[in-house]
């Protein structure tokens, strides 16, 4: 199988009406990885709904399409900080249906071209992603930084309007970060 290269993936903006749709192809995805590792995904939709929701309507947050050859096949939520330059991806998945062919790669390429003046990319992914941590660390040239856990949380876990993490308690997390040259 050919790898996909950069010129074939895209990003695209993603508007409210596409929402819906990213976030069950999203749950998708996330949900299959959930299942690798622990044999079901009880529980409920992941990320969660109220997760996806905060994520996609963060002032902040530029949510996008990654199409290969015009196509839809994944997306990403970035944090994108003018003054410090220092973003974040707060959300990517690669749709169910085409892992494994070099789209996120390229799709990460995509990314960084599209801001070329990024200072230091940030990533969080569960500890139990393998294929994450790969994709991040080999694949995309990030360190682990820092690991979350119920003693270290995540000062930067979404929270809703009454203060509650969308993320519970005993969810352990790496974090990741790309300093640019």
């Amino acid at each position: 199988m050919n790898k996909i290269t950069q010129h074939q993936v895209s990003l695209a903006l993603a508007h409210h009406e596409d929402f819906p749709s990213m976030k069950k192809e999203m749950q998708e995805a996330f949900t299959a990885g959930v299942i690798d590792a622990f044999g079901d995904a009880q529980g409920g939709p992941i990320p969660r709904d109220d997760a996806i929701h905060a994520s996609f309507q963060a002032k902040e947050n530029i949510v996008y399409h990654i199409l290969l050859n015009g196509e839809k096949a994944g997306g990403v939520v970035l944090k994108i900080n003018c003054q410090t330059h220092h973003n974040s991806v707060d959300l990517l998945y690669i749709s169910s249906s085409s892992h494994s062919r070099g789209i996120g790669q390229a799709a990460w390429k995509a990314i960084e071209a599209q801001y070329p003046e990024t200072k230091v990319w940030d990533v969080v992914t569960p500890y139990f992603e393998k294929r994450n941590i790969h994709f991040y660390v080999n694949k995309c040239g990030f360190h682990m930084t820092e690991f979350y856990h119920l003693h270290h949380p995540d000062p930067n876990a979404p929270h809703d309007h009454e203060g509650d993490s969308f993320v519970p308690e005993e969810c352990e997390f790496f974090k990741f970060e790309k300093v640019m040259l």
